[in-house]
This record gives C-alpha cells, sequence and structure tokens, in this order.
C-alpha cells in the first residue's frame, strides 16, 4: 500500500519538521527491554504475589502491554510511505496509541490535547494551573475502586467554582476549567492520584463578560475541596462514619490545593507547556536504567533523604508501571463550567466555538473549514512536532 505524501501544515513548518524520517527503536530502551524481558513472568505470578493485595489483574493490562510491544516496529504493522516526486519510499510502523503507558504516544496526545484547548477552547483570558492532592490514607480506595476518581475531578472543580463564587459575590459566574486525572507520582512508581486544572484566572458571566479574580486563597480552596470529597465519599458508601470522623479530626489533613502563577492571555507558549503537563506520561524513558538485575530509577531529590534514585525487582516495577494504565472508557480529561460542552453547546458562558450542527443535513466534511480538516489529521502531524 503506498501513501502519498502531503504538504506539510504552516504550524508544523513552523516548528521546523525533521526532513528525514528516523525510527524511534523503543527496543533499544530499558522500559522495553523490562516488558519484553519479564511480563510473562509478571502475569505468572501475579495470582500469588500481587492479587492478595491488589485484586485480580486488570483486563485492560495485557493488551496494552501487547500493543505496547509492538509499538514503532515493524512486526507490529507498518505503512509504506512513498515520495510523489523522487519516488523515494520508507516503512512506518504503526503507533500503539495507548494511554499513560507508551511515553511516544502519551506525548503526542498529550501535544493534541494542547494543540486543540488553545486553538479551539480557551478563551484569551489568564489562566493558571491548579494541583490537588489527597492523603495516603485514601489512596488504596481510589486504586481498589477508580470509578471514584471522577469524583476528585468533580469536587477539584466544584470546590474552583464555590470559591470563586464566593469572592465574586455572584451566583451567575461559571469559571473556564478543564481537569486531568493522573495516577502517578513524581517517579511513576507509586500509585499517587491527584488532579490538575486549568482554570481561567476569573469567570464568565452568562452572557460571556469575563470578570477577573485578582487573587484566591489556596487554603479556602483546600478546604472545601476536603468537605466535598469526605462528603461524597460518605455518601457512596465508601468512607464509614468512624473513619470519616478520623480524617475530619486530623489536624494536618493530607489534602492540598496549590495554584501556580496566572499565565497571561497572549502567552500560548506557557499555556500551552501546562496543557501537555497535565497530560504527560507516568515516567521518562531516560529516566530508567537496568543494574545487575534491578530496575534503577532516577527521581526528583526525596525532600527527607534528599535521594534520588529509587531501586525496585522487575516485576515491582512492571505492576508500579501498569497500574498507571486507566481503564477502558474512562475519560481523562474533563471539561467545566465555561468549557464545558453542554455550555459550549447552548453558546451561553463565553462559549469560543460552538459545535457544528449535526442535524443540518448536509454532509460534515464538506463544511469543515480548511483549519479543521486538518486537524483531523492531527496525529499524523504531531508526529513531526514529538521528539521521540
Amino acid at each position: 500500500m503506498a501513501i502519498a505524501a502531503t504538504p506539510a501544515p504552516s504550524r508544523l513548518a513552523q516548528a521546523g519538521a525533521p526532513s528525514i524520517y528516523r525510527p524511534r527503536h523503543p527496543e533499544r530502551t530499558a522500559f522495553y527491554q523490562l516488558f519484553e524481558m519479564h511480563f510473562d513472568r509478571y502475569l505468572w505470578s501475579y495470582d500469588e504475589r500481587f492479587e492478595p493485595r491488589f485484586g485480580p489483574l486488570r483486563s485492560v493490562v495485557q493488551p496494552s502491554v501487547q500493543a505496547y510491544l509492538a509499538c514503532g516496529r515493524l512486526l507490529g504493522g507498518f505503512a509504506r510511505v512513498r515520495c510523489p516526486s523522487c519516488l523515494a519510499e520508507h516503512l512506518l510502523a504503526f503507533s500503539c496509541q495507548t494511554r499513560n503507558f507508551c511515553a511516544s504516544c502519551q506525548a503526542k496526545r498529550a501535544a493534541l490535547l494542547g494543540e486543540r484547548l488553545i486553538e479551539k477552547l480557551f478563551a484569551p483570558v489568564p489562566h493558571a494551573m491548579w494541583t490537588f492532592t489527597i492523603p495516603k490514607a485514601l489512596r488504596g480506595l481510589f486504586q481498589r475502586e477508580r470509578k471514584l476518581l471522577a469524583i476528585l475531578s468533580r469536587c477539584a472543580y466544584d470546590a474552583l467554582l464555590e470559591t470563586f463564587q464566593a469572592a465574586l459575590e455572584r451566583k451567575d459566574v461559571r469559571p473556564g476549567c478543564v481537569t486531568s486525572i493522573q495516577t502517578f507520582g513524581s517517579f511513576g512508581a507509586n500509585f499517587h492520584p491527584h488532579i490538575h486544572a486549568i482554570a481561567s484566572a476569573g469567570a464568565f458571566t452568562e452572557q460571556g463578560r469575563f470578570v477577573p479574580l485578582a487573587d484566591v486563597d489556596p487554603k479556602v480552596v483546600e478546604k472545601v475541596f476536603r468537605r466535598l470529597v469526605l462528603a461524597r465519599l460518605h455518601r457512596a458508601k465508601r468512607l464509614s462514619e468512624e473513619f470519616l470522623t478520623s480524617l475530619l479530626s486530623w489536624q494536618r489533613s493530607g489534602f492540598s490545593a496549590h495554584a501556580d502563577k496566572p499565565v497571561e492571555a497572549l502567552d500560548a507558549a506557557s499555556l500551552e507547556r501546562l496543557t501537555r503537563y497535565i497530560a504527560r506520561a507516568p515516567i521518562r524513558i531516560d529516566a530508567i536504567a537496568i543494574d545487575d538485575g534491578r530496575v534503577r530509577i532516577t527521581t526528583p531529590p526525596d525532600p527527607r533523604s534528599g535521594t534520588t534514585e529509587l531501586a525496585l525487582d522487575p516485576l515491582q516495577w512492571i505492576h508500579a508501571i501498569t497500574t498507571q494504565i486507566p481503564d477502558r472508557r474512562q475519560h481523562l480529561v474533563r471539561y467545566y463550567g465555561a468549557y464545558a460542552s453542554r455550555t459550549r453547546g447552548a453558546g451561553r458562558f463565553g462559549a469560543r466555538h460552538p459545535p457544528d450542527d449535526k442535524r443540518s443535513g448536509q454532509d460534515p466534511a464538506q463544511t469543515l473549514s480548511p483549519e479543521q480538516k486538518r486537524s483531523r489529521a492531527s496525529w499524523a502531524r504531531l508526529l513531526g512536532s514529538v521528539t521521540k
């Protein structure tokens, strides 16, 4: 099968797209080699070693790993690309497109998210990134029941909404907010569920007018977030009355809400870095090494000991990394307030791009602008903008 080369769009040309295709060779990385050599042994030993503590192996793990082992390799399928001018050819291996696992595919997905948010969603107003975390005592609950992660995402937005409305003394405004559910810590080998949220530094009225908010106290947001999370877990019958009372009595709650400095409306480069950050892969490929049968992970300095390295046996490491794979049909990125799809569809709260009318009876492909048509091939275009 031959695929005719098409001219690269201007966005990619400005980024300096490489003129020569260079395969990634994932099989040369320690990440790939660990799964290639030890994943079968991990499956055989799972029932005895991991199931008593973590429950049955999730159905999404094995097919995701198998897809990754074929990602970027010709044995997993390929396209033959031919230049129509010089007739030169090369083979392009298919991608696995697994979520939160393959660093290359997740980097492309993060780049695609950043492009879409900046060009199609974010209003031209300042935005800030918020980070919401929970105490260690609750992390195991979210690991066993991943559907509860949606509660964290919703509570993060509701905490911002309640605080913003109180600060502005108005109930008819909504901030624009995009949240990302992440389950990994700073070194990718621990289950650490938390929420990253990019929210407008202010709120929108129903008529679309933006009301800026100069300052929000993160401690107030933290208290609201804590109250909402505990109340909803208790209502879902996941916290007993005794444990709820105990958590509420802690002097140091273990909850936190942190806000970065707002990014100005015209600083698209900084805003794009934020969007890529909230959808990044769990671990950097170059942070992993194999040393005498052990997996050594380079980490940020530990605040207590100062160590910058973690050592695990291969099966421990495989379990830690596969824990980060989301369940099927679990949405990791969610949209709220002025950026919610329902709000945008109704044309309220300053919606920037109302969706196309699907009931017009016209062929959607014929009504798309050139920019929209190019966006449909975003995955292919991003191959040139992501470092492999």
